[in-house]
This record gives structure tokens, sequence and C-alpha cells, in this order.
């Protein structure tokens, strides 16, 4: 290969006007790799190199990487090579922060990869020099020549005031590539939030004060200031995703982003894009870079709902994530590494699936951290009366309604319904009921709610069965004591003289023991 022309500079006063000249163009570069093209074409004008060699520290892996170019001629940047600190003669000169000069390659022992690699581009002498601001060290940069002893120690000093240019090129490129990064960040966020607001949800808070809810509440609050895994299990439409906002309301990461993905609702070949993103051409119908869900939600929380969904090929990905907090984008090599707590939930027996083979138990363990479970409604009752009226007011408010009341027989016949759709399921009829009310009672259509919500296999044929079997669980619980603040009654939210009033009718006596 032949040696690169360069521009005499017949002064030292030329030189250094020449170099001020570089300077000043590489200081307006805020891309990178284009800064690195930019250096080297334009440096054989001020010293003699036919490659330039950038190493720059990262501090996360603690390893350098290494970029190096072809001066002076049309070539393609070869960088990004992970070298371990005490492999490479730039690891050496950013650890000892002294410059480094290599008259004859052959005769340097150390190293042997990296200079193995110099060879074949057949580089005979180099020189690195650190990368130093005020603010750190960021790396070091090396001049590769074709010749031997192309450079000697009465050149290092003007060696030195070239890095010292380069290097506030490179940590003023680094930090608009920061800047740049953290703005793209902020700006999906804002996006997804927006995308979120846009969302119906039901209600924002957690209505209800039964027994069994407040449990769930105390568990909420004992797990939420942890950044511990939490797995919410429940049947359909008991509301897991408000148990997982409110974890997340609870944590100290209140205020990053709480990003949530139903695992249930995307195709299983599109999954793992949704979750980890991917890059431009990385399939079929990928004409752009994605950020997945687990980089929208560094710093925040991701809830994911039905996570016994996942197929068993992307759940040692999604283990990887809980263990290492790593992950590579679909179709990259780069990882990505984030700060995410994780809360899931499913409707399904994960030890059930595990058991079948369907579900890897190593992940069932890593979610099993700290399960909390939900109660069906039918296990809830007393806080049917509470949910009708909310959602009586939200809807009334939405469509215009003057509705003033919930009649008791109408509460009362709700309350002792089987909801095997659960508080959707309540939420729904309401909705229904609030559209079909004319006047200002709310007329629910119960015969509807017979026929099109059928009981549960394990409920009662009729309403009045359902109320007998209702208040002896109530009395078995009490160890059937009626009366008292932990009495049967106070459990059913009903009076101690209603409460025997409805005993007597039933037929309902303690059995003998």
């Amino acid at each position: 290969m032949d040696r690169p022309v360069t521009i005499p500079c017949e002064t030292l006063a030329e030189r250094y006007q020449a170099l001020l000249e570089v300077a000043q163009a590489i200081s307006a570069q805020r891309d990178l790799d284009q800064l690195f093209h930019d250096l080297a074409h334009r440096l054989p004008r001020v010293v003699q190199v036919n490659y330039v060699d950038l190493s720059l520290h990262d501090p996360v892996k603690k390893v350098m990487r290494l970029h190096t170019i072809q001066a002076n001629v049309p070539a393609d940047l070869v960088g990004g090579h992970e070298v371990a600190i005490e492999d490479c003669p730039a690891g050496w000169v950013w650890q000892m922060q002294q410059a480094l000069l290599v008259p004859n390659l052959s005769e340097e022992p150390r190293w042997p990869k990296v200079l193995g690699y110099m060879r074949e581009d057949g580089t005979q002498s180099f020189c690195f020099i650190p990368l130093t601001t005020a603010r750190g060290r960021l790396g070091a940069m090396g001049f590769l020549s074709l010749q031997k002893e192309a450079y000697s120690d009465t050149e290092l000093e003007f060696l030195q005031q070239v890095a010292k240019q380069v290097a506030v090129a490179v940590e003023n490129a680094l930090a608009f590539q920061q800047i740049a990064e953290l703005k793209d960040k902020l700006a999906k966020e804002k996006l997804y939030l927006e995308e979120e607001l846009r969302i119906e949800h039901g209600f924002e808070d957690i209505i209800g004060d039964s027994h069994a809810l407040m449990q769930v509440l105390k568990q909420v609050e004992v797990v939420a200031p942890t950044d511990s895994t939490v797995l919410i299990q429940g049947e359909t439409g008991t509301g897991k995703e408000l148990i997982a906002r409110a974890v997340h309301r609870l944590s100290g990461r209140k205020e990053r982003t709480f990003v949530k993905l139903n695992c249930a609702a995307i195709p299983t070949g599109l999954l793992e894009s949704e979750l980890f993103g991917h890059e431009r051409g990385a399939f079929t119908g990928a004409i752009a870079q994605k950020a997945g869900r687990f980089e929208l939600a560094d710093k925040g929380t991701i809830f994911l709902d039905e996570v016994g969904e996942i197929p068993l090929e992307l759940q040692s990905k999604l283990l990887r994530v809980l263990q290492e907090q790593e992950f590579e984008r679909l179709g990259s090599t780069k990882t990505i590494r984030v700060d995410v707590r994780l809360v899931a939930a499913t409707n399904r027996d994960l030890k059930s699936l595990v058991e079948a083979k369907q579900f890897r138990s190593d992940l069932y363990y890593r979610l099993n951290v700290f399960p909390v479970t939900l109660p069906p409604l039918r296990e809830r009752r007393e806080d049917i009366p509470i949910l009708v009226r909310y959602f009586t007011q939200h809807y009334a408010v939405r469509m215009k309604k003057n509705i003033q009341t919930v009649p008791a027989k109408t509460l009362e016949m709700l309350s002792h319904y089987a909801w095997p759709g659960n508080i959707r399921e309540l939420e729904n009829l309401v909705e229904r009921s609030v559209i079909l009310t004319q006047g200002t009672d709310l007329q629910v259509p119960i015969r509807e709610l017979q026929t099109d919500h059928p009981l549960s296999l394990n409920s009662p044929a009729t309403l009045e069965e359902a109320e007998r079997e209702q208040i002896v669980r109530a009395l078995r619980e009490t160890k059937w004591v009626i009366g008292g603040p932990s009495g049967a009654a106070a459990r059913l939210g009903i009076k101690r003289t209603t409460l025997q009033s409805k005993m007597q009718k039933l037929g309902i006596t303690r059995p003998v023991e």
C-alpha cells in the first residue's frame, strides 16, 4: 500500500496553523463516527499517519472500544471492537496516562492479538497518546504508520497537542450523543404516555373495603417500596392491572414510566419485538428501529399481563432480563442495560404449567418472589354495592344522565350473583343499565343477567340459595358469632337483627357439635 500524500509544513508555525484549522473543523462535528472520518481525512495535513485509531473507554463494561480508519482515502470505519483494557496498547495508555511510542512493531512483544491485526494492515510503527480533558479520561488516540520509526521523541509534544484538540472534539460529540439519546428516550416515553392517556381505564382507584381486598392492599403496601418482582394472580376481570399500578405508585419509581403489555394480545411472532424492540430490517416489515417495552420502562416499572402466555422459546430471554437487567434488540448484537422493576400477572396456574413442561421452572421461581392473589368478586360480595354505585355515577356523568339512586332490591340481587366475569362483568352490566335508564333510579336488566350471564357451575341455582350459602359461609368463618365488630353480621354488611331474621326465614341453625 502506498504511503498517503501529506501536505508539508515548512515551518513549525505553519504546522500549528494547520493544526488550528483541523481543530476548528473537527470541533463542529456532533456525530462520533463522522468525527472519526473527518479526523482520518484531515490529520495527514499535520502529521504522518496511515491509520487513525481512537479507542474510547467503556465505563460500564470496563473495556476499550476500538475505532480505526485508513487515513486520507475513502475507507469504511472499522469500529466497535471491544478489547480488554490489558489486551491493547490503548488500554495501557488510558491506564498509565502517558504516551506510548513503538518505533518497530516487530520488536514489541506485548498485546499480540491487537498487534497482529496491525501487522495485517502493514503497520510498522505507531504512537498512542491519552485522550484526556479536564472532566476525565476518555481513552487514547493512535497514529499508525506503514514505515518504521515514523514518529520520534521530538514529535511527541506536537502529537500531544493534536490529541488535546481531538479529546475536546470527542468529548463534545459524546455529550451531544448522550443528549440525543436522552431526548429520544424522553420522546418515546412521552409518546407512550400520551397513548396511555387515550386508553380508557375502567377506574383509576381501587374501590372497596372488604376484608379480602384489605388483605391484598396490605400486601401491596409491604412489597411496593422494594424492587422485588411481584406476581399478581387471579381470575379474569379481578383488577390485576389496578394492583400493578398501585405497586408502582407506592414505589420509589413512581415518578418514572409505568409500561404495560398484555402478552396474550400480541401475536407470538411479534411478542419478542414488543418486549425487546428491533432494528431496522430485523424482519419483514421492520422499516424502522423500534424500542421495546423494557427499554421504555428503564428506571420505571413494566407490567406484563397474562405472563403465562409467553412462549417457551422467549422465556429464556425474559429470564435473562430479570437476572442480568440486559438484553439485545431483535436483529442487533448491542447489549442494552436497563433498570426495570417487573410486575407480572396471570389468570393461569403457572405451577401446573411448569409441571406440564409448558413454562420454565426457573422463570416461574423468578416471577414468584412475592405472589399476590386477588379474590374473585363472589368472595368480596360486600364490595358489590359500593362498586355498583361508583360505576353508576361514573357512566351517568359521562352520558349526562341524572341517576340519583340504585334500588335496594337491585343491589341485593346483584350482591347474590356469582359474577364469573368479576368486576369487568359488573362494570359492563352497569354501563348497559345506565344506557337503558330513563328516570332517576338505575334500571338493571336482571332477567338478562340471569339468562345471558348464568351462574357458575359451583354456584347455587337460585338467588335464595345463593344468599343462604353466603350467610352460612360468613357464620362458619366467624365461628357462628352473629353480632359484634368481628361477627357475621358485620362481615355481611347488615344489621344483627336483619341477619337473625334472614337466618330464621332461610332455616339456618347452628349445627350440633
